[in-house]
């Protein structure tokens, strides 16, 4: 059996940069076990798997894996399979909808002041979790306790996947930083997700608000270059503790320097009716298209 086989680079300002995602159209999804092997053949962060035909509501629906297991959310699989879907399904439109195992996800379609196209995707319903130990993260992280920025808590936030909120003093401790995962397992066994998302407000280019690193656990530790659910837990984040004054926050996130895939992540949040309304953004630019045979 045939599929379109796809591979972009999401959150890219230009080719071999962004965060690589492989997307697979399928007229019908392949077996579990298949697509979780395809999933490591790819070996990127995440795979997604895309029916080509809407369901009846108009959405698509569609899986993500990583190469260990499948996942309920992330970012930069939405943004990359969604502009997939446009280009190669739904034609020029301004709105898709995507149907994931954590409910419908609106994507829309914009441009920016180049005039290139970008992929918004709005956020699913967030809850704040625990919070995490000061010492312990630090730790596992191979960072000191004076490394964390104490302004606000180390915590956990979650929509389907969960990752901790980690803000730091700057770019040294995001440069210095790598999750150890048996310096972590004493956190793992109380139930913090081994997915840390670190946060610095010194930044590569003055023209960025923040600068972020993720860590994450898939057949060992792995790093995004670019991280869209983490931007979405973090605009969550950012309202929950009310960093900043402004009613809708508006920030340019910058982030895999350290792995030498630069990436540029567009995030907007504000409180609408008592609940948080998130939206996370960037460019997608395509790199391989072709067929992958089952």
């Amino acid at each position: 059996m045939a599929h379109q086989f796809h591979i972009v680079d999401v959150f890219a300002e230009q080719p071999y940069a962004g965060n690589q995602l492989a997307v697979v159209v399928c007229s019908n999804f392949p077996a579990d076990e298949i697509m979780q092997k395809i999933a490591a053949e790819t070996n990127y962060s995440e795979t997604t798997f895309v029916l080509q035909d809407p369901e009846a509501d108009g959405g698509y629906r569609m899986r993500i894996f990583t190469p260990a297991r499948e996942i309920e959310f992330t970012g930069h699989p939405l943004l990359g399979t969604a502009w997939v879907v446009r280009e190669q399904l739904a034609g020029a439109v301004s709105k898709i909808q995507l149907n994931t195992p954590v409910g419908i996800v609106p994507v829309s379609f914009g441009t920016d002041n180049r005039g290139r196209v970008v992929v918004w995707f709005q956020a699913p319903r967030m809850t704040m979790g625990e919070v995490a130990p000061l010492e312990p993260v630090a730790s596992a992280l191979g960072l000191t306790a004076e490394d964390i920025d104490p302004r606000m808590p180390m915590q956990v936030v979650a929509a389907g996947t969960a990752a901790i909120m980690v803000p730091v003093r700057g770019l040294d401790a995001i440069r210095r930083s790598m999750l150890n995962l048996d310096a972590f397992a004493t956190l793992a066994g109380q139930g913090f997700p081994p997915l840390l998302y670190l946060i610095s407000q010194e930044t590569h280019d003055d023209e960025n608000d923040l600068c972020v690193r993720f860590f994450f656990e898939a057949h060992g530790v792995r790093e995004d270059p670019a991280t869209g659910n983490g931007a979405a837990f973090l605009g969550r984040y950012l309202l929950e503790h009310k960093a900043y004054n402004d009613s809708v926050v508006s920030l340019r996130i910058e982030q895999g320097h350290e792995v030498r895939r630069p990436s540029l992540i567009l995030l907007q949040a504000s409180m609408q009716g008592g609940q948080a309304d998130v939206r996370v953004g960037g460019c997608v630019v395509p790199t391989v298209s072709g067929t992958l045979r089952q």
